[in-house]
């Protein structure tokens, strides 16, 4: 019998290659028209085999009754040899058809009471276990709600033995833990999933279906960070795909539980569309109760007015809905499709079941589940600021936690915060003097602010203000409280009033006249402005003032101005010029000899030097001696700042710890921020990734709470690299996509690209291939441009490389060639050699013959065209060398096995001249192999047992030597040797 269209049955083994969802449904369901026009029987049935699991693993299960129904007709009427070959599977997918006919309320029960007793009649005839038949009968008397018919069946699904048509060893333990879970035995549950936790399971629907399980009974048991990480791992698994929303209903209902009903409030509004593509309406269901219950508690806590947005969909128009609104349409959903069970049923199990979900209440205190979150008061407006801001970067990445921070966060983490007045009402401290004047406490004040008290300058000015703040001032008095007024204003972050206080001390200055004031108020005026976006205006007052204070200031008056002049030239990122103001501020500080002017300019200087990359130990030494010099000061805020400048100078990270350690322990506010930034640097660079998670985690924390977004943003990536190194995946995982979500929305593609790469080799450690595969497509896509095809190619290439790790290799060998292209339009040859190489390899293994010679020959092609330098390099010779064992391995694959053992003449020696003895062995048990297909078992066995003996007696291809040797014995009629061979190693005859 023929088996048909050779080009159909690869575009079958495509679309089975393809990940589960639209995608593979869409290729199925053209397959099959193509198929039926073509009248392929054969085809036929195994195209709608395939489609019944499409259909019911992407999510739209409605439809895999007809194919089902359609492929057991066939198998009935018309038994084919075949449909043998597909037997097992269509047993198996019996299981799937009770468990959809009591997701639909429509179908008659009667109708799943019949295809029960069909699967156990068909199971029974083949002399298989009943086991899964009694889990179906168990899961329909759950459905009904008969409780002691389902104990009944959970016995003997539980106690009758295993055979190749039970579920696998991780969904039966999860569904028996689901069970228990629901009637209240949560130990039990625990017990039965948690050992298959410990192994390694390979199943789709899993870890993240027992972990699912597991939410309630960890929480009810008092395992809460157990519950924590169940719910961020398994939450991950499940939220690209539609066929899993009655999971994520499950998790949207451990959020309400868990107080964060944040985070929760962004997995309804992320999933809410699926309800109108629903898998089911026991999903819908589901998904429609948990999200009622978390959205009711919302409401009760008084934020009803908070708004998820809808999608449109049909004559529905897309809105805003708030909270209480969508909590009583979903409670209505809920309700009514439970009704419809209930009818069809005559029970009202699902009825009771919703109102009781709806009706929970939270198990224990609030769980955090993130390390950055800070808990506090829900804001309503922040909130909607964050929620705007989300939704303007949609996509499978978008931060599952960035929002739960604006909600939950103490501090305003969605803008600055409003600018604060200077705290005047303080009591002045006792060592203010009562019978001070005007003119002296306000010396008295620039003496603190000299000094670096910010209290005592405060409070002398308090006592200012309370005993001459009403009389009628001279100019000279009221000027210098204006101008120490602006320097208050500016530091309370108010640059408006400063400006104000700023203008009118110079105007006072000038009445007097006091010139040097008076351009001494100018200067930080034109500082101020320069810092505010205003250097039109504040440059030019800069530079006049610091010309008139060469001239007529005192040493320490013109380091002041040459040191506002730097900062500001620094602010606009003249940094060149800007090292000389502040060199200069420098030795004017010096020649007065005022410490703390020294130590000020010495950090400034410090910074500039930094920015111009000047030489580490030029930097390290300065920076030693600041620090020393702020240590005799006692000055915490100097020491930390001059810590730092140190530490970053510092070629060793490790020797930098102590430094930084000194700087956290003195700094506060932004200083501290900075701190921790550079000590989480410096231990991720000195191979201490625990200790750097604290402090980046500290650092993310405190951007959140001053509305930093944008070096939140960074720092988030940075903190996923320090997940990463400390194999703490998952939580690398959730901050780089938090990382990549914000540095998406605040413009930075670039950036956002780059932590997209490291998210997908992270996702590639996790095990979800999919999840890194979709992102590697998508920033091969970003890197569209001719600057970019470098990258493009290495992106792709690591796509291929996925994919064939993953026997996905027909896919493998599409991304592999299209890596070449991109490297080919780069210019860069070698590149492009190995992934044409690469693609040969691919398609040989996706049975690919001809299309794998044909890569040959384009590679080859290539191959000839290098020459120069490039030609003799190591990496030319070892890629030469591996493409002649590919194209050897796609002839012997074409049956041109002489043709194969000619390709691979002197590629041994070739490879071990540059010393690839490794590549080298592989090659000549490749050779062993061609002599023995072409019967020359004498030259097979000196070649092999040559190789034998050089092998490391651990390595890999000891066993395959071995094989290859026993097997040229065995052709030479040297049985016995042969067999010792195979004792030997532990050989058995076929393998």
């Amino acid at each position: 019998m023929s088996l048909g269209d050779p080009k159909l049955w690869s575009q079958l083994a495509q679309a089975h290659e393809m990940p589960r969802g639209p995608a593979q449904i869409a290729a199925v369901e053209r397959l099959m028209r193509q198929v039926d026009a073509a009248g392929e029987a054969q085809l036929a049935f195994a195209v709608r085999m395939l489609a019944t699991a499409a259909y019911r693993l992407g999510g739209e299960p409605a439809k895999s009754f007809v194919t089902f129904s359609w492929c057991l007709a066939d198998y009935d009427r018309n038994p084919q040899p075949y449909h043998e070959r597909h037997r097992h599977s269509l047993l198996w997918q019996f299981k799937w058809m009770v468990n959809g006919l009591t997701s639909f309320p429509e179908v008659p029960l009667d109708r799943a009471y019949a295809v029960l007793d069909d699967m156990e009649r068909r199971y029974r005839d083949g002399g298989h276990s009943l086991q899964a038949v009694y889990k179906c009968r168990h899961r329909v008397a759950r459905h009904i709600g008969a409780a002691d018919e389902a104990a009944h069946w959970y016995r003997l699904w539980t106690t009758t033995p295993r055979d190749d048509l039970s579920d696998c060893a991780g969904c039966d333990p999860s569904s028996q833990a689901h069970y228990l879970a629901e009637v209240g035995d949560d130990e039990a549950a625990i017990a039965l999933a948690e050992p298959v936790l410990a192994g390694e399971l390979s199943c789709t629907e899993q870890p993240h279906g027992i972990l699912t399980s597991l939410l309630l009974p960890y929480l009810r048991s008092g395992r809460r960070e157990a519950a924590r990480d169940a719910h961020r791992q398994a939450y991950r698994r499940v939220r690209g795909n539609l066929a899993d929303l009655w999971d994520i209903g499950e998790h949207v209902e451990f959020c309400a539980l868990t107080g964060n009903e944040a985070r929760g409030l962004e997995l309804v509004e992320r999933h809410l569309e699926w309800l109108d593509r629903a898998p089911s309406p026991s999903a819908a269901m589901d998904f429609a109760a948990a999200s009622a219950l978390l959205l009711r508690r919302l409401d009760r806590a008084g934020h009803g007015g908070l708004t998820v947005h809808r999608r449109g969909h049909g004559d529905r128009p897309a809105a805003d809905v708030p909270v209480a609104r969508l909590a009583t349409e979903l409670a209505e959903l809920a309700t009514a499709i439970a009704a419809r069970f209930d009818a069809r049923n005559g029970t009202d199990a699902q009825s009771r079941w919703v109102e009781r979900r709806m009706a929970r209440e939270p198990i224990g205190p609030h769980l955090p589940l993130s390390a950055t979150a800070r808990r506090g008061v829900a804001a309503t407006a922040r909130r909607d600021v964050a929620a705007t801001a989300a939704r303007a970067t949609p996509g499978p990445a978008t931060s599952e936690s960035a929002t739960s921070e604006a909600v939950t966060a103490e501090a305003g983490t969605t803008g600055a915060a409003a600018p604060a007045e200077p705290d005047l009402r303080r009591p002045a401290p006792s060592e203010v003097p009562a019978d001070a004047g005007p003119a002296e406490l306000l010396r008295l004040a620039e003496e603190a602010w000299r000094t670096v008290r910010r209290d005592h300058f405060d409070a002398v000015l308090h006592a200012f203000d309370e005993r001459f703040g009403a009389q009628d001032l001279p100019p000279d008095v009221a000027g210098r409280r204006l101008a120490l007024r602006a320097v208050q204003r500016y530091a309370a972050e108010d640059p408006a009033g400063a400006r104000e206080a700023g203008r009118a001390a110079i105007e006072l200055f000038r009445r007097v006249p006091d010139p040097v004031r008076e351009r001494i108020a100018a200067g930080r005026l034109g500082l101020q402005l320069c810092r505010d976006g205003a250097a039109d205006e504040g440059l030019p007052l800069l530079e006049e003032s610091v010309a008139f204070l060469a001239e007529h200031g005192t040493p320490a008056e013109r380091a002041d101005g040459y040191d506002r002049l730097g900062l500001a030239l620094v602010e606009l990122e003249r940094f060149a010029e800007a090292y000389e103001a502040l060199d200069r501020a420098g030795v004017e500080a010096a020649a007065d000899g005022d410490p703390y002017q020294v130590v000020r300019v010495g950090l400034h200087l410090g910074r500039c030097r930094e920015l111009l990359d000047r030489p580490r130990d030029e930097r390290a030494a300065r920076g030693r001696a600041l620090l020393d010099l702020a240590r005799e000061l006692d000055l915490p805020e100097y020491r930390a700042a001059a810590a730092v400048l140190y530490a970053r100078a510092l070629a060793d990270p490790a020797e930098a710890v102590p430094a930084l350690d000194e700087a956290v322990s003195l700094a506060d506010g932004e200083q501290l921020l900075q701190a921790r930034i550079a000590r989480g640097r410096a231990l991720l660079a000195a191979g201490r990734p625990d200790a750097a998670v604290d402090d980046f985690v500290e650092s993310v924390a405190l951007c959140a709470e001053r509305g930093l977004t944008e070096p939140a943003a960074f720092l988030r990536w940075e903190l996923a690299e320090a997940y990463r190194h400390a194999e703490r995946l998952l939580d690398a995982a959730e901050a780089a996509e938090e990382a990549v979500a914000e540095l998406d929305k605040l413009g930075f593609q670039g950036d956002a690209d780059r932590c997209r790469h490291l998210l997908a080799n992270v996702y590639v450690g996790l095990g979800e291939d999919d999840l890194a595969l979709a992102l590697l497509d998508e920033l091969a896509g970003n890197l569209d441009g001719p600057d970019n095809l470098g990258a493009r190619g290495q992106v792709t290439e690591e796509a291929g490389e996925l994919l064939y790790r993953g026997d996905r290799d027909g896919q493998a060998a599409r991304r592999f060639a299209a890596a070449a292209e991109s490297y080919r339009l780069a210019g860069l040859p070698l590149d492009e050699l190995r992934a044409r190489r690469r693609e040969v390899d691919a398609r040989y293994w996706a049975g690919e013959t001809a299309e794998s010679l044909a890569a040959v020959e384009r590679a080859d092609a290539l191959a000839g065209r290098l020459s120069g330098e490039i030609a003799d390099e190591p990496g030319t010779v070892w890629e030469r060398a591996m493409l002649d064992h590919s194209a050897a391995r796609a002839l012997y694959g074409d049956e041109r096995v002489e043709a194969a053992l000619e390709r691979l003449a002197g590629v041994p020696e070739r490879l071990r001249e540059i010393q690839a003895f490794g590549e080298a062995a592989q090659v000549e048990l490749f050779v062993g192999e061609v002599l023995l297909r072409l019967d020359r078992p004498a030259e097979a066995e000196a070649l092999l047992r040559r190789v034998l003996g050089g092998l490391p007696a651990e390595s890999q291809p000891v066993r395959r030597a071995a094989w290859l040797l026993a097997q040229a014995l065995a052709a030479l009629g040297r049985t016995g040797e042969a067999d010792a061979l195979r004792a030997e190693h532990d050989l058995a005859d076929d393998e």
